[in-house]
């Protein structure tokens, strides 16, 4: 388990139809995994964004990848909306899944546990769901007059992200991004691009093994430097707040956002 491959390997590994987890911006996004997946081109995503998304489920729609999309946000932050969610949603190009961030979350944590479902707050009254007919309310079994929601589990073929490092043994170190975790529980592989690859064991200091993803849990690894930009990493690098509003400007039509794809993918060519 982990082992670790080239990125245009690990992209290869998403294919048609498959269920992909995506971490929020803050989360460590993959995008020089994205760049190397949009050649591929595969079609009839299920994208669940834990529990939202920005760029990078924005360029998986405008490539036209994404047949679903389950999630509570897709947003570009200060940069404003996403353009190619919302002229996908105008537009009908793929199915909308509306959640909130607690139901997603805890869909994964049914999908982890191998239970079907997972009772939730905080939902009954609510529009959204009117829109999510496979969320149920039910009786709570141990008491009356107390009705619950239940949400299915989430199992993703593949949760996909970027973090900090991982080691020659398959474990990548997540920090304090559970929902990293969560994704990874959940999934049945990780896909993981990582800024460097150490030789000595993260799991080696006691200190800080309780932040590492274990190798079970990891499919492949490949080492990207900044693979995350233009967004953010957590202790690497900032957020190039200047590229992303470029790309909120130019991908309001679907020329701009050709114009800016192929700019993306040349970048991580260049650095690969």
């Amino acid at each position: 388990m982990g082992e670790i491959v080239s990125i245009d390997a690990l992209a290869a590994e998403i294919k048609d139809g498959m269920t992909v987890a995506l971490g929020a911006d803050n989360a460590g996004p993959a995008m020089a995994a994205t760049a190397a997946l949009l050649a591929h081109r595969p079609k009839n995503l299920h994208l669940v964004c834990v529990p939202i998304s920005g760029i990078q489920a924005d360029m998986l729609i405008g490539a036209g990848c994404v047949g679903t999309l389950e999630t509570s946000a897709v947003t570009l932050g200060e940069a404003g909306g996403a353009p190619r969610f919302a002229d996908g949603i105008r537009s009908g190009a793929f199915k909308m899944m509306d959640a909130t961030c607690p139901a997603i979350l805890a869909g994964l944590v049914a999908g982890q546990k191998g239970v079907p479902f997972m009772p939730i707050r905080g939902i009954i009254g609510s529009d959204v769901l009117k829109m999510r007919p496979d969320w149920k309310v039910i009786d709570n079994p141990f008491a009356e007059d107390d009705p619950i929601v239940v949400v299915p589990a989430i199992r993703p073929d593949v949760a996909l992200f970027h973090a900090r490092e991982a080691d020659r043994f398959g474990n990548v170190r997540i920090g304090r991004q559970a929902e990293l975790a969560a994704m990874a529980y959940a999934a049945k592989t990780a896909l993981v691009t990582v800024e460097r690859i150490v030789e000595t064991s993260l799991l080696a200091d006691e200190r800080s093994a309780a932040g590492v993803l274990p190798a079970l849990y990891v499919g492949a690894i490949a080492e990207a430097k900044q693979g995350a930009w233009p967004i953010g990493l957590a202790g690497e690098y900032a957020t190039d707040t200047a590229e992303v509003a470029r790309y909120a400007k130019m991908a309001r039509s679907a020329d701009g956002f050709a114009a800016y794809m192929k700019g993306f993918a040349q970048r991580f060519e260049a650095v690969a």
